[in-house]
């Protein structure tokens, strides 16, 4: 089979993206590619990511081909140009999924009965410091260590005795005084690399996202991703 000119593969990409975000975000097949890209922004990590050089990309698109109809090629993009554009479209249409990638598989949880003393004493001994609390069989919290902290603090101000905490309250106890839960989420073994950035772009508090096979708080932990995780995330689509 003939190998395909830098031009052709460039407008394979072009193609490629266009449809699948036009498709994905039910955008109209009559707006423009800069305008879809900047649409779709808010919507896609990668795409935010790359955002100018898409742009770019489709300004140079409409440079290679004399007609949009019989799309006749008049010029030929640099082989970079070509194999970065082929780069994103790969992130885009072929992600990477978290629990292939980055993130712990070796789950460590803990019941909800255990008193503050034993979760530290885990969490000292394992250096994880976000382990899931489960009550029979279903998850009803994260133990983060500087939620820990934080509530150990607050409960030595009250006047409250350090042995008291930990001997006495137990993780239930503890997580039950959390205003809310938006400091961890659930989410199916499907979950990719974009994905799981988007929710720590939209979700500042966000410390850890626990992956299971449907994305149940009733199901087993398959795979444990943090905010340290993130670093390495953004490098995997760099590389």
């Amino acid at each position: 089979m003939e190998e395909k000119s830098r031009a052709e593969r460039f407008i394979d990409c072009f193609n490629k993206v266009d449809y699948s975000l036009r498709t994905k975000y039910n955008f109209n097949r009559s707006m423009g590619f800069s305008e879809l890209i900047r649409r779709t922004v808010p919507l896609n990590y990668i795409v935010r990511k790359y955002e100018d050089d898409l742009i770019d990309y489709g300004r140079l698109r409409n440079a290679i081909i004399h007609n949009s109809r019989e799309e006749i090629i008049i010029a030929e993009p640099h082989e970079e140009v070509v194999e970065k554009f082929e780069k994103i479209e790969s992130l885009i249409n072929k992600p990477k999924r978290v629990i292939d990638s980055v993130g712990r598989r070796d789950v460590l949880s803990v019941d909800a009965s255990k008193s503050m003393e034993e979760v530290i004493r885990l969490i000292a001994r394992s250096h994880y410091s976000n382990l899931p609390v489960y009550k029979d069989n279903k998850l009803i919290g994260i133990a983060n260590g500087q939620k820990i902290i934080d509530a150990f603090g607050t409960f030595l101000e009250s006047g409250g005795k350090a042995k008291v905490f930990l001997e006495n309250v137990k993780i239930e106890d503890m997580l039950s005084k959390i205003q809310n839960s938006d400091y961890y989420l659930v989410k199916p073994i499907t979950l990719t690399i974009e994905e799981a950035l988007e929710e720590y772009h939209k979700n500042p508090k966000l410390l850890a996202i626990l992956i299971t096979h449907n994305g149940e708080e009733t199901e087993i932990p398959l795979g444990i991703v943090t905010t340290g995780d993130v670093i390495s995330m953004n490098a995997i689509l760099d590389q």
